[in-house]
């Protein structure tokens, strides 16, 4: 599909769709190599796209200098043009008799603990009831989601966070995600009972890598209740990897429940009796501008109903009923 475009002195050329997309792509990622991965394309055709574009718009769209790429002001002026017609292209085709399922690429972000606990179930759905929607899931700390959510790299982003606002985003929380402190069944801590946060400073404490929230709620309570300095702290990086260490016995941690929910029933970990003082919930968020697509759509009604449908020690799951309530109630504001 081409469009016609028509200006004073210059010669009748065409916006071709594939074009744009390819264009945007690039826009986004600021590169080729990323645009052409994304778009299950050759890199050389990506750039012909892209040189086929600037030849029908008789302007250069992107300077290429030591490895980068950025946008001149002509392709400044082209993106939000190109961002929403490609927007409208997709909800012409869903509202179109005979186009009802989600196609394309839809570009996800999430947290490393919900790839690997959460995540499954939802891919595998996707994998068999939309086998031409292609879903690019990536796993990133909270921060860098979101700031990509806004810069308009990612499509959605599921995360942890204390706070249900931000900037630049709309957000629906899914669930409240209980917290739990973990530590080998041999650990001196381990059956005691009444802890306080002083009692876990008498161990090492094993921590995920900066910008995990439950980590900076975590370092701000030890620093508040007992002075803990964060460089005594032992980084581990993924959940996966503290579930090791704690179980090694080389400290203990606070970590989501579900995530170390196969440890605890194995009897490899154990709760230790310590309330943890803040809550963290599960979200699902995008850019507050962006036209929201059909498969957006569908991403976050699977999300909502498989968050709803996990086991928790939390108080009981509401009735299905309730469930179906508040994902009519997220869609709606989509």
């Amino acid at each position: 599909m081409a469009l016609p475009l028509n200006r004073p002195g210059r010669a009748a050329g065409s916006l071709d769709l594939r074009q744009l997309a390819a264009f945007h792509r690039v826009a986004t990622l600021r590169s080729f190599t990323k645009a052409a991965a994304e778009l299950n394309y050759a890199q050389s055709s990506v750039t012909s796209q892209i040189k086929n574009l600037e030849a029908s718009l008789g302007v250069d769209l992107f300077e290429r200098s030591r490895g980068q790429v950025r946008l001149t002001p002509a392709g400044e002026q082209l993106a939000p043009y190109a961002e929403r017609i490609l927007a409208l292209v997709d909800e012409a085709r869903e509202r179109t008799a005979g186009w009802a399922e989600p196609a394309g690429l839809l570009s996800v972000g999430a947290i490393e603990s919900l790839v690997s606990y959460r995540m499954p179930p939802v891919l595998e759905y996707f994998h068999h009831q939309f086998p031409l929607l292609r879903l690019s899931l990536r796993a990133a700390p909270g921060g860098q989601i979101r700031e990509a959510l806004r810069q308009g790299t990612l499509d959605l982003g599921v995360f942890m966070d204390a706070r249900t606002e931000h900037s630049g985003l709309r957000t629906e929380v899914l669930r409240d995600e209980p917290l739990v402190a973990i530590a080998a069944p041999g650990h001196p801590l381990a059956g005691a009972c009444g802890l306080a946060t002083e009692d876990l400073v008498s161990s090492p404490i094993l921590v995920p890598e900066p910008g995990a929230c439950y980590r900076g709620l975590l370092e701000a309570e030890l620093a508040g209740s007992a002075g803990r300095s964060a460089s005594t702290l032992l980084e581990f990086g993924t959940v996966e990897a503290i579930k090791r260490g704690v179980a090694a016995g080389l400290g203990v941690s606070v970590v989501p429940e579900f995530a170390v929910a196969d440890g605890l029933a194995a009897g490899s970990l154990v709760a230790l009796d310590w309330p943890v003082p803040f809550t963290v919930r599960t979200q699902i968020a995008w850019r507050r501008s962006r036209q929201v697509s059909r498969s957006m759509r569908a991403f976050v009604e699977q999300t909502t109903a498989a968050s709803a449908l996990c086991p928790t020690s939390a108080p009981a799951a509401a009735p299905a009923s309730q469930r179906r309530k508040r994902t009519d109630r997220i869609l709606r504001c989509l």
